[in-house]
């Protein structure tokens, strides 16, 4: 038999009532629980031909018996249905909110030798003799619920990693937040598809999330896709979301679908073609077909929980206006930079590797960058392996494959202060390199890696080396914009 919080209100949307010998629902503060608080009798109108009590026939004074028995989250749902007008005035019912809000936030002076039902009886019979405005408990309660989540969430984001520049306990402020991600598919007549993420991955800094299912609206109709991070509209840090409750969404990204078969697939295997759009997004389509077979996102950790949560369901969060670092010494040009790159597919990792004491000599600028040379390929004592095998493994409901020359990279850029200057996370392709260069040849088969985005550009050189059968990274390069720089530390470089 199904017991606990919300049971009873579940049995009355689905037209039953208790079941037979069924006792009083868990005990309130205040209410004395009766026998059976459901019975049918006959002064209810609503009463169907099985004996089934419907909503609108109940009388009031059993539906505030109902709602004094469910918690907060619950009476919030009930507040927000809309098939019932009795329904929503009896869960915004004046006592149940201070009966919630007296319960979460007693008063601070303690009192002596009183039982718990007294306790719990004075700070109730306080508040409702202060006169307040209709709904004033429920958002008081909310207001303090979201703002103690929030600061929660706020100390934990504080640690940062001093090898990434990232907060440390971004794992657990997820957790805690309830976050999570969806994505819209908007077909030309201005139809929502909301999809409800089936995997997620964290890795050491960025989050990938993935969708896919049986019933993808036909792409030839769809126009747009947003991805949006959501989150309950209040939760309580001591218990786990509640995942059917109403949700705030927050837009991160908007991505265009019209022209996705005509432009150039990152990748492919025998069942399915990957494409990239910017930022971050990696749509697989089936071969025969040309329809979706998943979806995608990866996130960097910097700013995440901002940009999942601050935005409204249609305008991204803005960052706020910046404030130009002083570079104390422009006259030497960049330097005392550090790198963390991640190579990674599936939650397995093939590079990891964190680079210090970059810099970038006065004048050095190429087409309007600022270029730092981290690994140099005529030192060969800084090249360094990948490990295992290159390849962006994906999975569906039915099928699962690897494709090869594929991957995720996390880049995070700090400048000499140690504070974030460039992070991304993204798909990526290992291609054949058509520069010129003998030496490379003569070691093995080159391949490159090019990121590009707009504040700054990657270049990544790759040889593979047939007799151990790995690759080694012999070069890599950032590209940085001069007008990212300028903006960054109010100069002109």
């Amino acid at each position: 038999m199904a017991t606990g919080r919300g049971w009873a209100l579940r049995q009355l949307l689905r037209g039953h009532g208790p079941p037979a010998g069924a006792v009083g629902l868990r005990k309130g503060p205040g209410i004395r629980p009766t026998a059976d608080p459901l019975r049918h009798h006959a002064s209810c109108q609503g009463c169907c031909q099985d004996g089934a009590v419907s909503l609108d026939g109940m009388p009031s004074e059993v539906l505030l018996k109902i709602f004094s028995y469910l918690d907060d989250v619950n009476v919030l749902c009930c507040c927000c249905l809309p098939s019932s007008r009795r329904f929503y005035h009896g869960a915004d019912y004046y006592f149940i909110w201070v009966r919630i809000y007296s319960t979460a936030f007693p008063p601070k002076r303690s009192t002596w030798n009183l039982k718990a039902e007294e306790k719990t009886a004075m700070p109730v019979t306080r508040l409702i003799m202060e006169e307040k405005a209709a709904g004033y408990w429920k958002r008081e309660y909310i207001a303090k619920q979201v703002a103690s989540v929030k600061a929660v969430v706020a100390q934990l984001l504080r640690p940062v990693n001093p090898y990434t520049g990232l907060p440390v306990k971004i794992k657990e402020a997820l957790r805690i937040s309830g976050l999570g991600w969806v994505i819209i598919l908007r077909d030309k007549s201005g139809k929502e598809h909301v999809t409800e993420f089936v995997d997620l991955s964290i890795n050491d800094t960025s989050v990938t999330v993935v969708w896919y299912g049986k019933n993808w609206p036909r792409l030839a109709t769809l126009s747009t896709l947003d991805l949006c991070g959501v989150t309950p509209v209040f939760m309580d840090r001591y218990k786990p979301p509640f995942k059917d409750g109403p949700r705030w969404r927050s837009l991160i990204s908007k991505y265009s679908l019209s022209d996705l078969t005509e432009t150039t697939p990152m990748g492919c295997d025998g069942l399915i073609r990957v494409f990239c759009l910017s930022p971050g997004l990696l749509v697989g389509l089936w071969k025969r077909e040309e329809e979706l077979a998943l979806v995608m996102a990866n996130l960097h950790f910097h700013q995440l929980m901002e940009r999942s949560t601050l935005g409204s369901a249609t305008v991204p969060y803005e960052l706020p206006p910046h404030s130009p670092f002083l570079d104390d010494a422009p006259e030497y040009g960049l330097h005392g930079y550090q790198l963390h790159v991640d190579l990674h597919s599936g939650g397995v990792f093939c590079l990891c590797g964190t680079f210090r004491n970059l810099f970038s000599r006065k004048g050095y600028i190429e087409n309007g960058y600022v270029k730092f040379t981290v690994i140099n390929f005529e030192n060969n004592t800084q090249h360094v392996p990948l490990i295992g095998k290159v390849g962006l493994s994906w999975k569906t409901n039915v099928f699962e494959g690897c494709i090869k020359s594929c991957s995720i990279m996390d880049v995070t850029l700090l400048d000499d202060s140690g504070k974030p200057f460039w992070c991304f996370s993204s798909p990526v392709c290992m291609r054949p390199s058509t520069s010129p260069c003998d030496t490379c040849n003569f070691l093995g088969l080159r391949y490159c890696i090019d990121y590009v985005d707009s504040e700054g550009r990657l270049h990544v050189d790759l040889v593979w080396i047939k007799e151990t059968e790995e690759y080694f990274v012999v070069s890599l390069a950032l590209y940085l914009s001069v007008l990212k720089i300028n903006r960054w530390f109010g100069t002109d470089y």
